[in-house]
C-alpha cells in the first residue's frame, strides 16, 4: 500500500512553475505557497517520496535547496516536483535549476541575484553519440597487425 504525500492542489493562484534540465533528466518544479512539505514524485516508479529520502546524499538536498536559501526564501516555500530520466544526481541538478527559474516566475527581481551565483545557465554537457566502426564515442576495437 502506498500513501500518497500529495494532499494539495497546484493552481494558478498558490504556485510558480520552472522545468529544469541536466544531462537526461528532466524535472518539472512547483514551488508553493501554502505547503512546506518538499514531495518529488518519480515517473519511472510511479511513487512519491519525501525530497531529502530521494536525493539521498546531504550534499545533493543542500543542492536543491541552495536557490532557495541564496534569496532568503527557504521557509516561505514548499517544493512539488515529478522527475525522469537519468540518475539521482542529475535529477537533484535539474530540480535545483527548475526551482530557480520558479523563483524568477515568482519574483523578476531575483533575477540578477540567480544569474550571478549560475543558477541561471543550463549545464549543456550531454553524452555523445556512439559512432558506427567504434565500440563507443570514442573508444575503438583494438588493432593487431596480424
Amino acid at each position: 500500500m502506498t500513501v500518497k504525500l500529495k494532499d494539495f492542489k497546484i493552481g494558478f493562484d498558490n504556485a510558480y512553475y520552472g522545468t529544469g534540465r541536466r544531462k537526461e533528466s528532466i524535472a518539472r518544479v512547483w514551488l508553493l505557497t501554502n505547503t512546506k512539505k518538499q514531495i518529488v514524485k518519480s515517473k519511472a516508479t510511479g511513487k512519491e517520496y519525501e525530497l531529502k529520502d530521494y536525493v539521498q546524499r546531504e550534499t545533493n538536498y543542500l543542492k536543491v535547496l541552495y536557490p532557495l536559501k541564496l534569496v532568503g526564501l527557504e521557509d516561505k516555500f514548499g517544493i512539488y516536483a515529478t522527475v525522469e530520466g537519468g540518475g539521482i544526481s542529475g535529477q537533484t541538478e535539474a530540480i535545483m535549476y527548475g526551482i530557480a527559474k520558479a523563483l524568477i516566475k515568482y519574483n523578476p527581481d531575483l533575477r540578477p541575484v540567480l544569474k550571478k551565483a549560475g543558477l541561471l545557465t543550463r549545464d549543456a554537457r550531454e553524452k555523445e553519440r556512439k559512432k558506427y566502426g567504434l565500440m563507443k564515442a570514442r573508444k575503438g576495437y583494438r588493432w593487431s597487425k596480424r
